[in-house]
């Protein structure tokens, strides 16, 4: 690490202190003050507005060169986890407060890559097994039902059987979405919205304006998940009548919103709604995610994330 030039904040401190003792004692060499034994009420008096005066001095003197440190304490006391990217920055500070600044802020990149990279290994450990289990459901459970359907002669029970297939085929691609690895994010996100759109009692709008974006797997897996979730949960909890999905490129960067009508925000809600899940997703691909009331009331959910290049 760099060492910061400058003073120390101990030569500081005892610059401080060093400069009202000189003051006390050029006073005392060069004023016609005399102290008597036992001392009189007018002398007190000169004692106890001397010594207060030298403390009211050591404290002004004092405030500046602690001030970079409480600046330091709160910036430590406002990072959030969720929030990465926030640094300390304490101009013209002493040289152990720049220090200590640079320390905490080198601290900071490393605690925030080593999650970003420990989060990518976990949701791609997560990914495979999802991966695996939706071929297993598809193609084994799958075959299954369909040569049990393909059998039965009672139409009622070819019926129930049908519907208990379409439930397996859907859990799949819940699970791992086809579209998404075979087609790309939008028309994933249509096929989505094209599913949430059956209910009767929602509509849903979709505005994809991705354009000739290049985004990487990782990217395209962590939108969909978001959008995924989201419209999940307007679906359980909203009680909404009308949500909008869209995607569009803004000042350089990727964003999703996922904006309902419904009944907004509740904290005890929330809590169990996939929120923690999200926040992950997007801070491990470089994203921000924000969760606030809409404008006429609802949700909005926003994502904004760096677009980067197609790794190839």
């Amino acid at each position: 690490m760099k060492r910061a030039r400058g003073l120390s904040l101990l030569t500081r401190v005892f610059l401080a202190n060093g400069t009202v003792l000189l003051l006390i004692a050029l006073l005392l060499l060069f004023s016609p003050v005399e102290i008597d034994f036992p001392v009189t009420s007018t002398q007190a008096a000169i004692i106890v507005s001397g010594f207060v005066v030298a403390v009211a001095a050591n404290l002004l003197l004092l405030r500046p060169v602690i001030a970079p440190l409480r600046r330091l304490e709160e910036t430590m006391r406002a990072v959030e986890p969720h929030e990465p990217g926030r640094r300390v920055s304490i101009p013209h500070a002493d040289a152990d407060v720049t220090a200590l600044t640079e320390a905490f802020n080198e601290m900071l990149d490393r605690l925030e890559n080593e999650r970003r990279e420990s989060g990518r290994r976990a949701l791609a450990a997560e990914e495979e097994v999802r991966r695996r289990i939706a071929r297993e459901l598809h193609d084994e459970v799958g075959q299954v039902l369909t040569a049990v359907m393909l059998g039965l002669e009672d139409p009622e029970a070819r019926e129930s059987v049908r519907r208990s297939l379409d439930d397996v085929r859907r859990i799949a691609g819940e699970l791992r979405p086809q579209t998404l690895d075979e087609l790309g994010l939008q028309s994933a996100l249509r096929s989505l919205c094209t599913t949430l759109g059956a209910a009767p009692s929602l509509r849903v709008e979709r505005r994809l304006e991705l354009g000739d974006a290049k985004l990487t797997p990782e990217v395209e897996l962590a939108v969909y998940r978001v959008a995924q979730e989201s419209l999940t949960n307007v679906m359980r909890h909203a009680d909404a009548s009308a949500v909008l999905l869209s995607l569009e490129r803004v000042d350089g960067a990727l964003r999703l919103v996922v904006r309902d009508d419904g009944r907004g925000i509740d904290g005890e809600r929330d809590a169990g709604a996939g929120l923690a899940g999200m926040q992950e997703r997007a801070l491990h691909i470089g994203g921000r995610l924000r969760v606030h009331p809409a404008p006429g009331g609802g949700t909005e959910v926003v994502l904004d994330v760096p677009v980067p290049e197609r790794a190839e």
